[in-house]
């Protein structure tokens, strides 16, 4: 099923929201989209009121794309929803600003999942730039982000292709990879009080496993969960295991 034709417009968000309950506020990463969490959101849905805000990515000044205003972004929209004690769940730089605005923001946080999480390192593109105009080589560089190559539609590769065309849209990509880069949080990562949830593909090649293992490490009150033959996105290449951690932790620590 698909989500994409239910997306609300408010004023200058948009968002995607289904369910009653707790709320779990997901944060996509910068190729993400609703699609990504399709079977997420359909499993939690029937007990929590699941929100998800589409960041404009694309839609910023090229200087204001960035964490920072990423962050700014997220923090308007849960004021405008008058959101308090939630779960954020981030994948991949949605991660990374779940952990900055939780930072800025700990009282309203009420727990966190992380799944492939930047904010500690990330090796975007492989370690390469994004060659334009072949498709071929596209392919094979989103297939780093899976284990199962079989997971890189050609829609995936046409909508990454279609943003490397895009001047614009590659120097937003390249300015927000920088940003990532340079607003680690490692020193951070301590102070938190919440309760963590971390999801980890076994075979992560953009935030590898000794990311997990750091974020463990760092984090007071963490729970690290592995999923193998799984690469950055988990939540899309095993959604059923994903899910069945992701709500057995909620009950275990919650009761939800």
């Amino acid at each position: 099923m698909s989500f994409e034709n239910e997306i609300i417009k408010e004023g200058e968000f948009q968002y995607f929201e289904k369910g009653e309950g707790h709320t779990i506020i997901i944060l996509h990463g910068l190729f993400g989209a609703l699609s990504n969490f399709e079977e997420l959101v359909d499993e939690f849905s029937k007990n929590f009121r699941v929100v998800v805000p589409i960041m404009p990515m694309y839609d910023l000044p090229i200087l204001q794309t960035n964490i920072k205003n990423f962050t700014k972004y997220i923090e308007d929209f849960i004021n405008f929803k008058q959101l308090n004690n939630f779960t954020v769940l981030g994948n991949s730089l949605g991660g990374h600003i779940a952990l900055v605005y939780t930072k800025q923001n700990p009282e309203k946080v009420h727990s966190m999942v992380l799944t492939g999480s930047s904010g500690l390192y990330e090796n975007a593109f492989g370690g390469s730039f994004p060659r334009r105009e072949d498709k071929e080589y596209l392919r094979n560089k989103i297939a780093l982000t899976f284990y199962d190559p079989a997971i890189v539609t050609d829609d995936l590769v046409d909508m990454l292709y279609d943003i490397v065309m895009d001047k614009g849209k590659l120097i937003r990509v390249l300015s927000i990879a920088k940003s990532a880069i340079r607003h680690n949080m490692s020193n951070d990562i301590p102070n938190y009080k919440m309760p963590v949830c971390l999801i980890w593909g076994k075979n992560d090649n953009v935030t590898p496993p000794h990311v997990a293992d750091e974020f463990h490490e760092k984090f007071p009150d963490s729970d690290l969960y592995w999923i193998d033959k799984c690469g950055h996105a988990p939540m899309m290449e095993h959604p059923k295991e994903f899910n069945d951690i992701l709500g057995s932790w909620l009950k275990s620590k919650f009761n939800f």
